[in-house]
């Protein structure tokens, strides 16, 4: 135990069916310093902040905080020993006032009434000094997402923590709110209060951090000192590679010329995505390489017509188009493999037969009634074609293990005959022989002439699949990787900044 430490964390294991989220990982804060907490997705970030907040127990492991025991059964009892958690998902309620909830359940009374006066002032000073001017009695849900989040750093600060959590706190925020909030997390700092700041943003990580801790796969990979860090040795440290050991990728690749299928051009949203320009030829397999929170699924959801964007234009067969619903995007011809297979992909209680023609039922029917039989036969045939490991069709889908779940949803896009297949993590999660399956499925769809965007945290994956790399950082592109310059060390380079600016194509 150091008395230098707010919060330390020995040995800490967490185990969830048929997953090791954490493995005796330790993990400790100054005071008064600014901590980041970097992995990719799956590293156990989410989990260890949950042990620490009280929303989880650890299975094995300790905590001290400020030199005592520490076992927290609920957010309450995080509140009260000083630790206040600011959620990138905002936890505010919308129909209160600002300064409702600012302060709920800590208003100012006098005589048992809650002095409104004090309660206005009050809030309206700590906005204050985060730079925001507002109507602090209006309702919160009138403002936006910014303001809402600049809202919750402000009741945060108003519960007079001695070690602030912040998860991706500046993700709504825009470049001058993001000063601001920095300017606040240093005068917390100057007070002795710790801050654990987590972000996927490398310039923001390398800016405000004291130290950082890294995680891969639930195991603790080191902590450092930020000043004795380039963005390439964090980089390593988080995929699991050194950079001075990558191997180069297989070979060049082949640069002959594609008829373009889909380009999309200065897409800007927010700051998630900033004037980013992707092009996809017909039969081309186009990887999209980045950090976690670098833009790459916020990309692949707008090019799908789940979300909207700012400004930019997308063409498809060289006509503009602009796609108000997924729906829109199936018309052209686009598929979309979701990274979250279990609740945007999977429907776990229908079948397979089920889960594989709800994209296509109209394939299978005539003058509206569903054939039966049809449908038992485009469902044996993907089966048989995709190799998907099933006791029959009728088999639940929730029974299916995470490859053979992944290969009916590919099954579902195939049935209706795409253009372009959009594949977001396609391999999370699965054993390797089932990795090696989809990837193959990859290569034999673009044999047969469909475009394939595929994003992969793991690079090794991208350098072996794709006919070309967009590199991408913090919704911006850095650099194209076509034939010889695919690898992961190319890859590595590329968003950490340290390679030349990106080649048009």
């Amino acid at each position: 135990m150091d008395d230098d430490y707010i919060i330390e964390m020995t040995n800490i294991s967490k185990r969830f069916p048929g997953v090791v989220a954490l493995d005796n990982v330790d993990f400790r804060i100054r005071k008064g310093e600014v901590h980041v907490l970097m992995g990719e997705n799956g590293a156990g970030k989410s989990t260890l902040i949950k042990i620490l907040t009280g929303i989880y127990k650890q299975d094995s492991g300790g905590m001290t905080f400020e030199g005592r025991p520490f076992e927290p059964s609920n957010a309450l009892d995080v509140q009260r020993a000083g630790i206040s958690t600011i959620y990138q998902e905002i936890s505010l309620i919308p129909q209160l006032s600002v300064a409702e909830n600012i302060f709920i359940g800590r208003e100012f009374k006098n005589f048992g009434v809650i002095d409104w006066k004090i309660t206005h002032k009050k809030s309206s000073d700590l906005l204050g000094e985060l730079g925001i001017d507002i109507d602090v009695a209006s309702p919160l849900g009138s403002y936006g997402t910014a303001i809402q989040q600049m809202v919750a750093i402000a009741r945060a600060i108003s519960i007079e923590a001695r070690l602030v959590v912040m998860d991706e706190p500046t993700s709504s925020l825009d470049e001058d709110e993001v000063r601001v909030l920095f300017g606040v997390i240093r005068k917390l700092k100057s007070s002795g209060i710790a801050v654990l700041f987590i972000s996927h943003r490398l310039g923001e990580v390398f800016e405000i951090s004291d130290r950082i801790t890294v995680l891969k796969d639930g195991a603790l990979v080191g902590e450092y000192e930020t000043i004795s860090l380039t963005r390439g040795e964090l980089i390593s440290k988080m995929v699991g590679r050194d950079a001075a050991s990558i191997l180069e990728g297989a070979g060049a690749r082949s640069e002959k010329a594609r008829e373009q299928f889909v380009r999309a051009s200065g897409i800007t949203s927010g700051r998630r995505l900033c004037g980013l320009d992707v092009a996809i030829g017909k039969g081309e397999v186009v990887g999209l390489a980045g950090l976690l929170g670098s833009g790459r699924t916020e990309f692949a959801r707008v090019l799908f017509g789940v979300d909207k964007y700012d400004s930019g234009q997308i063409t498809v067969n060289g006509k503009q188009v602009r796609f108000r619903m997924p729906k829109d995007a199936i018309r052209s011809g686009f598929a979309f493999c979701s990274e979250d297979r279990k609740t945007e992909g999977i429907i776990p209680h229908l079948s397979v037969r089920e889960n594989i023609l709800i994209a296509s039922l109209k394939k299978v029917s005539r003058f509206g009634i569903i054939s039966k039989s049809k449908q038992n036969e485009v469902a044996d045939q993907y089966i048989d074609k995709l190799k998907i490991k099933t006791p029959g069709r009728e088999q639940s889908m929730m029974n299916l293990s995470g490859g053979n779940q992944q290969k009916a949803i590919l099954a579902r896009w195939l049935c209706v005959k795409p253009q372009l297949v959009i594949m977001d993590e396609p391999t999370r999660g699965i054993d390797i022989g089932a990795k090696r399956e989809i990837e193959g499925l990859i290569r034999q769809m673009a044999e047969d002439g469909i475009s394939v965007l595929l994003i992969s945290s793991e690079f090794e994956e991208l350098v072996r699949n794709c006919d070309r790399i967009e590199v991408i950082r913090d919704g911006a592109n850095m650099k194209t990787l076509v034939g010889p310059q695919i690898s992961e060390e190319g890859i590595i380079r590329a968003i950490a900044g340290s390679d030349a600016p990106r080649d048009e194509s």
